[in-house]
């Protein structure tokens, strides 16, 4: 009988991508995955260290795994073997530590690992000159969206941030590389791409040819696959005029924006390490919905950072308040060993983080609500991702402005690009019904931009 895996996966959408690439090693080397409440002979959790609560959690899925698997092997990679190698070595029954220098040969690894090698801590720093850790995979299991990581690592030094501890310096997918694997997802099925990567604005500056993101995407045009692509989070101060118009006028990229703000508050900014201002902010998320008026805008906002009293906090809520943006992540600090911000003076008390944090998420909901509404009665292009009621011919989607949406449709297929006309709307999602097959990404007109008039 084949060896069984199980993968864990916490955190970020880079980190699902490397599961689901791990997901393919494995098959590859032979293994099939564990089937619910079987035994498995190797579980492997993808750590994340972003926060404590993270950490917490990390710990938590690699103890229950083990406790789990008495007779298994348990490996934890990722972030936290990267960053924080010797919390993990002192979890009896951990077999294998990594961090993200090795994360690739992990099925290879384990399927020499036996029951006398002990512990095996594999962290090791980033050597230099490391390139980008090419993990290609054509499918993802129970997805009707891919992932794709185009980039890796991060040189900002934010005050509170582990992430480039843990990831790295930049380094790049190489454009070609990035055709073929959108190529591929599109012969398998996929009609939509998220570009993902742990700074995806810095993506080409390890390239030489000036290539850059921009430059990826006018290739991407040139090939007129059919599927549409989606841009995860960009800086401030990497979206300009041509991204905008790129993404007002090309049918296949996704209108939708996520911008880090974290505080709203110049001096806070500062002290974050952050290179733009309040009013800078400010001025981008309102070109952006006067250019693209239905595109979606999320921001991350973190509340509780050492020396935010209550003037720093109301300039954040009073700036969030007037902005057109369409939903908030909010994250309470949390101090990361190791970073300036964790000596800071002045914490924030844990109640009160915990206060405005829920503040900011009720701030969140109304926005969301808000924006959810102003596309009643527009067209939006949804992919389906599962069916909502399949006795009732619903299905369940996320449109190209990210909103999720219930739809009747009893001929569509989970593969089809729909235009859905939005009917009313509810707290989590919006409720519609199919009016015509999406326009195919090389027309080049979005669906919003035509005369709605010629639609059923």
């Amino acid at each position: 009988m084949k060896k069984t895996f199980r993968i864990i996966t916490l955190g970020c959408k880079v980190n699902q991508y490397e599961s689901a690439c791990l997901r393919a090693g494995f098959e590859g080397e032979g293994w099939a995955p564990a089937s619910s409440g079987e035994p498995v002979d190797v579980t492997v959790v993808n750590t994340c260290i972003v926060t404590q609560a993270a950490s917490h959690q990390s710990r938590q899925e690699i103890r229950k795994a083990i406790r789990e698997n008495e007779k298994g092997t348990v490996a934890a990679i990722g972030c936290y073997g990267q960053a924080f190698p010797e919390d993990l070595t002192s979890i009896k029954g951990l077999r294998l530590i990594a961090g993200n220098v090795e994360k690739e040969r992990i099925p290879h690894l384990l399927s020499s690992v036996s029951d006398e090698d002990g512990l095996l801590d594999l962290s090791a720093p980033f050597p230099p000159g490391m390139r980008f850790g090419a993990m290609n995979i054509k499918t993802f299991p129970g997805r009707s969206r891919a992932f794709l990581k185009v980039q890796d690592g991060c040189e900002s030094f934010c005050s509170y941030c582990i992430v480039p501890f843990a990831r790295g310096p930049y380094r790049t997918l190489p454009p070609g590389d990035v055709l073929r694997a959108l190529e591929n997802f599109s012969a398998e099925g996929y009609r939509e791409v998220v570009l993902t990567g742990i700074h995806l604005g810095k993506y080409g500056i390890d390239l030489a040819g000036g290539e850059d993101l921009k430059s990826l995407l006018r290739a991407v045009a040139r090939e007129k696959l059919p599927l549409r692509i989606r841009l995860s989070s960009l800086e401030p101060g990497e979206i300009d005029e041509d991204l905008i118009d790129m993404v007002a006028s090309e049918a296949w990229l996704c209108r939708h924006f996520h911008i880090p703000l974290q505080s709203g508050d110049d001096g806070i900014l500062k002290k974050m390490n952050r290179t733009y201002s309040s009013r800078t902010f400010a001025a981008l998320v309102k070109k952006i919905h006067d250019r693209v008026p239905f595109a979606a805008i999320g921001a991350d906002v973190m509340t509780g950072f050492p020396g935010e009293d209550h003037c720093a906090h109301s300039n954040s809520v009073a700036l969030l308040e007037d902005l057109p943006v369409s939903y908030l992540h909010v994250f309470p600090y949390s101090p990361r060993p190791g970073t300036p911000a964790a000596e800071f003076p002045f914490p924030v008390a844990p109640d009160e983080k915990k206060k405005r944090s829920a503040g900011l998420r009720s701030l969140g909901a109304s926005k969301r609500l808000r924006f959810f509404e102003s596309c009643k009665d527009q067209v939006l292009e949804v992919v389906p991702e599962e069916w909502h009621a399949k006795e009732h011919g619903l299905l369940k989607g996320i449109s190209d402005n990210y909103v999720p949406v219930i739809f009747s449709s009893p001929g569509a297929v989970q593969e089809d690009l729909l235009s859905v006309r939005i009917e009313r709307v509810e707290k989590a999602h919006a409720i519609g019904h199919v009016v015509c097959a999406a326009l195919p990404a090389e027309a080049g007109a979005r669906i919003g931009g035509i005369d709605k008039s010629s639609i059923p």
